[in-house]
């Protein structure tokens, strides 16, 4: 049990430089004020990173946001962006030669149209192939529909490294009023936005530092995503309700979620009356379980987490909606299956408690031991009010309210930009911004078009689950390299927390944007070296836990390190870049927060 010995301020005295105790004389004035420090910061790291902040959004590929970095289109009207000189090149659409000449255009030629799938023949989209290029989304194509991301859907588009048949499994039509061209057809896939839409992104890049080769753990859509940065596990579900091919059978006894499902006794989830939903056995640990064992501060962070907010339209409890002027639609603003940490009994917070102060928020809660725990889950507002506080986490996860984070469909683009420029800006203004690095990550591609392939080194074998892709039916989820089958030379089955090889843990999977904001990031760097999900994990565990791992088969043993997109040999002295939460533009001083 996580024991009070280490509170966040003021919950606990400060602790200061000075040595308790001690009866030697002092060499600093009498009338000088002792320097304090944090519970936080007081805490043992490897690095001189004391805080991480964990923005972790929705549905994008890496060339879907930076397809033709560093040069933007620039139009007139819109925000504009000139990279700096010396800008390393980056392994994207552009620099491949992939926007005038592309596999996908292929895709109603016989040899891709007439592909069999099992005992299913996929037919052709019956496009021309102009529609079957990448091509430049405009800021006022913003709203986007939401592609096919499904676990079986993006290996068949993979095509086993060929990547030419995202048109065919992944592609969904644009329901936005108005469509024209490739925007209105199964071509609005191979889209991408450019700096003068995801300006903020591309001013990170270019301030601090991005890694090209980031991917998700395994193929699949959110939940699986969410699960695997805070544990790097997806195996071991638990299902209750009728059956669903998002959890499939792992070939040991279990399942292994590869889909969606709401967490089983979160009051939204019943609210909702989901038919199927899911829980992790209690032998599987996350993130939070490790740190509560060395009783360092953290939390997860949701959107719409407070059920007794009333939001400016009147929302409230799980109905809380935010009105987006780019979707012109109100959304709601939490989303069950995004909730990492509410799948484990150990970390659930099932009633959405609230913590009994703000300066319990991030430490063991007294709460916790009674029958409705807060158990280090909050809204995303509380994250502000206890930094504010001086009560700041050592380890935070942020989702953004729904409209916010990113996800086609229920976001877009600009608003996503909105919050995300509001925690760093926000946090660039706190005292603790000289020891924090901020992380902006996602859960999983949306199965938009990205050119780049990781052959797996997990393999998976399930032959027996039928799954739709491509207004199809095919037998199997694993589709990757031959029906029944997702696997490569050298690839290994991977472990299941129970033990034993299992099924439905097929990666790495898509490839993912994934940005280091932090006074210690190096500078205008893109890092290659490859990094899953599980990477964060790893990230953590290095820097507050030693090297400690989570186990059972966890991706953490494996992932690639972060620690490259650091320079730990300076002082942390990468500058602040404040910017326009509309525009993503600089700004020449920090905004009043």
């Amino acid at each position: 049990m996580f024991r009070n010995t280490l509170l966040p301020i003021p919950f606990a005295a400060l602790l200061t430089l000075a040595a308790c105790g001690s009866n030697s004389v002092s060499s600093t004035s009498s009338s000088t004020p002792t320097p304090v420090v944090s519970a936080q910061d007081a805490v043992a790291t490897a690095t001189p990173i004391k805080h991480v902040v964990v923005i972790f959004g929705e549905n994008v590929s890496f060339d879907h946001y930076f397809a033709t970095y560093p040069q933007a289109a620039n139009p007139v009207g819109e925000p504009q962006f000139t990279a700096a000189t010396g800008t390393p090149t980056v392994n994207n659409l552009s620099s491949n030669n992939l926007i005038a000449a592309n596999p996908n255009a292929l895709a109603t030629s016989p040899n891709t149209a007439g592909r069999t799938v099992g005992a299913v023949t996929i037919a052709g989209l019956g496009l021309p192939a102009a529609d079957l290029l990448p091509f430049r989304l405009d800021r006022s194509q913003a709203n986007t529909s939401s592609q096919n991301h499904a676990y079986a859907a993006e290996q068949l588009a993979y095509n086993n490294g060929a990547m030419d048949s995202f048109p065919l499994f992944t592609a969904s039509g644009s329901t936005i009023a108005g469509s024209t061209g490739a925007f209105a057809t199964k071509g609005q896939v191979l889209g991408y936005f450019d700096g003068n839409t995801v300006t903020a992104l591309w001013n990170y890049a270019q301030n601090f530092a991005m890694n090209e080769n980031a991917y998700t753990d395994t193929y699949g859509p959110s939940t699986p995503g969410a699960l695997e940065v805070v544990s790097g596990q997806n195996n071991g579900v638990v299902v209750t309700g009728p059956s669903s091919a998002n959890a499939i059978p792992d070939s040991t006894g279990g399942f292994t979620l590869v889909g969606d499902l709401d967490p089983t006794g979160d009051v939204c989830t019943i609210a909702a009356a989901s038919a199927t939903t899911g829980a992790m056995t209690s032998s599987n640990k996350n993130i939070g379980d490790l740190l509560n064992g060395k009783n360092i501060t953290w939390g997860g962070f949701m959107g719409g987490f407070n059920l007794q907010t009333v939001n400016a339209n009147g929302t409230t409890g799980c109905l809380r909606s935010t009105f987006s002027q780019v979707l012109n639609a109100s959304k709601p603003d939490y989303v069950q299956h995004h909730a990492w940490f509410q799948y484990y009994p150990s970390t659930a917070n099932l009633a959405h408690t609230r913590p009994s102060s703000v300066a319990a928020i991030g430490a063991n809660d007294p709460l916790d031991n009674t029958a409705t725990p807060v158990h280090h889950q909050y809204d995303t507002d509380d994250f502000f009010t206890a930094v504010k506080a001086g009560n700041f986490p050592s380890v935070s996860f942020l989702k953004a309210p729904a409209v916010s984070d990113g996800h086609p469909g229920n976001s877009d683009p600009i608003d996503e930009q909105a919050f995300v420029t509001k925690v760093i800006n926000f946090l660039q203004q706190q005292p603790d911004w000289k020891n924090t690095a901020v992380i902006i990550a996602y859960d999983d591609s949306d199965g938009w078009y990205d050119h780049r392939y990781k052959a797996p080194t997990s393999s998976s074998f399930d032959s027996t689950t039928a799954q739709s892709a491509g207004g199809k039916t095919v037998a199997g989820s694993d589709n990757l390299s031959a029906p029944g089958q997702c696997t490569a030379a050298g690839a290994v089955q991977p472990q299941g927390v129970s033990g034993g090889a299992v099924n439905g843990r097929c990666g790495p999977g898509t490839r993912t944007p994934f940005i280091v904001v932090s006074p210690w990031a190096k500078v205008n760097f893109v890092d290659d070296r490859p990094i899953t999900q599980a990477s964060v994990v790893r990230f953590i565990e290095d820097n507050w836990l030693g090297g400690q791992r989570i186990g059972g088969g966890s991706f953490d043993a494996t992932a690639g390190s972060i620690m490259n997109m650091f320079n730990f040999t300076g002082s942390g002295n990468a500058p602040t870049v404040y910017l326009d939460q509309n525009l993503g533009t600089k700004l020449s001083s920090a905004p009043a927060m």
